[in-house]
């Protein structure tokens, strides 16, 4: 028996095992007490401590140009719903290996791309990570997904410290080699030395030729998002 063979018994195997746990005790009690619940929707609230809010004071726009780096805090992954037995089950995976930069010019965007090594994407389920890793996106030749701006951002106005604004994005999204443009909204704030953005992108799995596991009693829905909170420092 070949390695490969024997990796792919045993992920089956554990889905399988996962999957007769839930239909024995019920679909929706191991949703509601026992399964991890899913990690929340990434948002930036009130409550931080990443940044310096001071006094809510207007930035001025020519002092945020320049290039911003990717910093500690960065986490990317995936939010996704299981279907188990007419039940659905939210899934979320994360990673904090996260790479990236920004270039501002003023209260314009003009760059940035971002590189997350999904093969360190993990959820509560081994099993379930080894399926998604080695079969849906084929890691050993695609390791990372990676999101890169093809029209600048420009904000309305030079912001005030601290202050949660929403701002639309529009780039190129490529997961497993696969290549597609995305629009979408997210979430930005900044003290002027160091920025916070955090939002979804919605996509069809299909779309990148990921195909979702289905074992008949528990199937994984081809819609999904990619998921992110990023912290940037002004170098």
């Amino acid at each position: 028996m070949t390695k490969r063979t024997k990796i792919a018994i045993s992920v089956v195997v554990g889905i399988i095992a996962v999957s007769v746990i839930a239909v024995t005790v019920g679909p929706a009690v191991y949703r509601d007490f026992l399964a991890p619940p899913p990690a929340e929707t990434p948002l930036l609230t009130a409550d931080d401590t990443t940044l310096s809010m001071g006094d809510e004071a207007q930035l001025d726009a020519a002092s945020l140009s320049g290039t911003w780096k990717l910093s500690e805090g960065s986490v990317a992954g995936y939010r996704v719903d299981e279907v188990l037995n007419g039940t659905d089950v939210t899934v979320t995976g994360r990673t904090s290996q996260v790479e990236g930069t920004l270039t501002v010019s003023e209260l314009t965007l003009t760059e940035a791309e971002f590189t997350v090594d999904v093969g360190s994407i993990s959820t509560d389920s081994p099993q379930r990570d080894s399926y998604f890793r080695d079969t849906a996106l084929r890691t050993s030749e695609h390791p990372t997904a990676t999101f890169r701006l093809t029209q600048p951002t420009v904000a309305a106005e030079a912001p005030i410290v601290g202050e949660t604004v929403e701002q639309q994005f529009v780039g190129e999204l490529t997961i497993a080699g696969v290549t597609k443009p995305v629009t979408f909204t997210a979430q930005v704030r900044t003290d002027g030395a160091t920025a916070e953005v955090a939002g979804q992108i919605p996509i069809a799995f299909s779309d990148f030729g990921v195909q979702a596991p289905s074992l008949g009693f528990v199937s994984v829905e081809n819609q999904g998002f990619v998921e992110f909170e990023l912290v940037a420092r002004r170098g």
